[in-house]
């Protein structure tokens, strides 16, 4: 018999791959050069030659055998090492190679995090604006998300409604920075207090509350804005690792946790983390791209090509009298709707074939995410678009 809930899944694609859909559609019937795409956060800046470069050198160097076979269930142990030795440079972690689970993109990060500490009865504090994907991660692994609604002013998190968010079912709570879809990103002041809170938090209920950390876009800030690395705030921490924005990289789904060597009943934590992966079907991340990491860690993608789009976009968009904070980080604007009815401004932008995403899917009503990873020619026609429909709307 079929599983209703994973039919309807099936069935049902994200609001953000049904425009993408509508765009391909569109692509084949007018001209991809047409249709103004804001849709998916895939980037379009391409991979730092290293990566091609040790591809090609690693493909005709070493055996296809080592390349294309299996590793450990949790990874090379030699990535492991190489990754936590870049970590520990960078950003003092103190972490051990057994301390990573490599996984398949920060999705499999997320799940496996999910499925090993949160279960039936419990809940997982999000922050609105978030990935729409975390429900569903959530609710596989048997919990519910709790939401808290979000800071309209600077995006951060909202401290007063945290407070009737956390609970005796509190089991996680996801922070991503920056933030997809707001691109903002959570300062050193906040974490402190949030750390502060969560401390309080499994004192008062007498149980662990871990902290998850969704890093895919960690790289990728403007301006000098820093990013803060929260093992060092909080010891019960997983961080949810993937190299898709940083080395644009996307298709080829290679990803981390890092259990915090500081976290509580520490082997026990990664145990659940491995056993998780193992339920789900996760273990062995694709071979060669793990072996590709140790010749990349440290390396981006040209971030001066999305500050480049940032900037043109956010200055042309409110410069028409649309509503919009400039994001310190992540490749995404999050703009406030000229009327209250997010899907129905979308639809009306479709006009001129501009394809923005509805808020309320991230949990927050009345916004359109426009991602940016987008060619800067793309950009740059764009506007005129944007241009007639602030017109439409008399901003």
């Amino acid at each position: 018999m079929i599983v209703k809930k994973m039919k309807d899944l099936g069935e049902k694609r994200s609001v953000i791959r049904e425009i993408f859909e509508y765009g391909n559609a569109r692509r084949a019937a007018i001209g991809a050069e047409n249709v103004f795409d804001f849709s998916l956060g895939n980037p379009s800046v391409p991979a730092p030659d290293a990566v091609n470069e040790a591809l090609i050198k690693m493909l005709s160097e070493e055996s296809s055998v080592a390349l294309h076979g299996y590793t450990s269930a949790p990874g090379d142990m030699g990535v492991r090492a190489a990754i936590a030795d870049y970590l520990n440079k960078t950003y003092g972690v103190g972490a051990k190679p057994s301390d990573l689970y490599m996984t398949a993109g920060a999705a499999a990060s997320l799940s496996a995090c999910l499925s090993a500490v949160a279960g039936e009865g419990e809940e997982v504090v999000v922050f609105a604006p978030f990935f729409p994907e975390y429900r569903v991660f959530t609710e596989q692994a048997g919990a519910s998300l709790r939401i808290v609604p979000a800071d309209e002013e600077n995006f951060e998190i909202n401290f007063d409604a945290l407070v009737d968010a956390l609970s005796e079912k509190t089991a996680a709570v996801i922070i991503n920075s920056p933030n997809n879809p707001s691109g903002a990103v959570i300062s050193e002041a906040s974490l402190v207090r949030l750390a502060e809170m969560l401390k309080e938090a499994e004192e008062k209920y007498g149980h662990v509350i871990y902290l998850i950390a969704d890093e895919p876009y960690r790289e990728l800030v403007y301006d000098g804005v820093p990013v803060p690395y929260a093992t060092k705030y909080y010891d019960d921490t997983l961080v949810c690792y993937s190299f898709s924005k940083s080395l644009s990289l996307p298709g080829e789904r290679i990803g981390y946790v890092l259990v915090s060597p500081t976290a509580k009943e520490q082997d026990a934590v990664y145990a659940a983390v491995c056993g998780a992966g193992r339920s789900l079907g996760y273990v062995c991340a694709p071979s060669l791209f793990q072996k590709l990491l140790p010749h990349c860690l440290g390396l981006t993608a040209d971030i001066d090509t999305y500050k480049l789009n940032r900037d043109l976009l956010y200055e042309g968009l409110t410069s028409y009298g649309f509503t919009l904070k400039k994001p310190d980080g992540a490749f995404y604007l999050f703009m406030k709707s000229p009327e209250s009815d997010a899907y129905a401004f979308c639809e009306r932008a479709k006009k001129y074939e501009l394809l923005l995403v509805p808020g309320d899917d991230f949990a927050c009503p009345g916004y359109v995410r426009i991602a940016y990873c987008v060619t800067t020619e793309q950009i740059r026609r764009s506007l005129p678009a944007f241009a007639s429909l602030a017109k439409e709307y008399g901003l």
